[in-house]
């Protein structure tokens, strides 16, 4: 789903697009499409996984370095966003095995923060 030129999408049309994609588990198609060149992933400052990313780039390898470790998903699922003014956040739960970790859960929240029709930040609270 492209924008149309000069048509900016709202919060809630960003939050509905990133459901539909999130249901399919399509992430990167989500940063193609819905984020901005100098997007900011955030995880928590203590993560054993990962830290801070910033730039569309930047994101994209913090993903594609935890996509490679993934030996095996028992489960994933992302509940349906929660709008408010120009944040969504959405609960993810996945069951997966990762290399260096293990069989692992993580039941988190996770942030987005929107301006001009774009994904501007994500943070991750687990």
């Amino acid at each position: 789903m492209k924008e149309d030129i000069g048509v900016v999408l709202t919060t809630k049309e960003i939050a509905a697009r990133f459901n539909e994609l999130a249901q399919q588990e399509k992430w990167f198609d989500i940063q193609d499409e819905l984020f901005a060149e100098d997007v900011k992933s955030i995880d928590p400052e203590n993560s054993p996984y990962f830290g801070y990313a910033e730039g569309k780039e930047a994101v994209r390898k913090k993903g594609m370095d935890w996509v490679s470790r993934v030996e095996h998903a028992h489960h994933r699922s992302t509940t349906a966003p929660m709008v408010a003014e120009n944040h969504f956040a959405v609960g993810r739960k996945v069951d997966i095995t990762v290399k260096g970790f293990g069989r692992i859960l993580i039941d988190e929240i996770m942030m987005y923060e929107v301006r001009d029709g774009q994904i501007i930040s994500e943070q991750f609270y687990y």
